[in-house]
C-alpha cells in the first residue's frame, strides 16, 4: 500500500482561464481544481484514472456534491486544495475538500463518489483490495461552516 499524507494537498495555480473579467475565479472552476485533486489523490495511492478505466475493472464517479463559497480567488493565485475521505461505504466514498490561499479558506465540498463498472457504469462494491486502503485512510472531519 502506498502511504499518504492526510489531508492530501494538491497545488493549482488560477490562470486567466479560471477567472471572469475582474480577474476573480469562476465558481465552476473550483469544481475543477476538487477533481484534479481527487484525481492525484488516486493517483498517489497508485490508481490511475486511465489505467483503472482501461483494465475494465472499476472507476468512481461524483453522485452528489455539495460546496460552500467563504472567500474568492484571483488571477495568479496559488491554491492547496485538500483531499480527506471521511467515509467508506461497500460502494461510496464520501471526501471533505477545502481550497485554502496562503492558510486562508476559500472554499469547502462534501463529495460522495459512488463505485461503478468501467465498462458498464453500473453501480458496484468497490474492489476488496481498494476497500481495505480505503478504510485505513478514513479520518473524522468536520467542514467549516457559513456564518451567515
Amino acid at each position: 500500500m502506498t502511504m499518504i499524507e492526510q489531508p492530501f494537498i494538491w497545488q493549482a495555480r488560477v490562470y486567466w482561464e479560471d477567472t471572469d473579467a475582474g480577474g476573480v475565479v469562476y465558481h465552476a472552476r473550483y469544481v475543477a481544481f476538487m477533481e484534479r485533486a481527487r484525481s492525484e489523490w488516486m493517483r498517489a495511492l497508485g490508481w490511475g484514472q486511465e489505467a483503472m478505466r482501461r483494465g475494465g475493472g472499476q472507476v468512481f464517479v461524483v453522485r452528489a456534491m455539495s460546496l460552500d463559497f467563504h472567500k474568492p480567488a484571483h488571477l495568479d493565485d496559488l491554491l492547496q486544495v485538500s483531499v480527506s475521505l471521511t467515509q467508506c461505504r461497500r460502494a461510496s466514498l464520501l471526501m471533505a475538500q477545502q481550497v485554502h490561499r496562503d492558510g486562508q479558506l476559500l472554499a469547502t465540498a462534501q463529495v460522495r463518489l459512488a463505485a461503478v463498472g468501467a465498462e458498464d457504469f453500473r453501480p458496484q462494491p468497490i474492489n476488496a483490495g481498494m476497500l481495505a486502503v480505503f478504510e485505513s485512510l478514513q479520518v473524522q472531519t468536520e467542514l467549516p461552516r457559513n456564518k451567515g
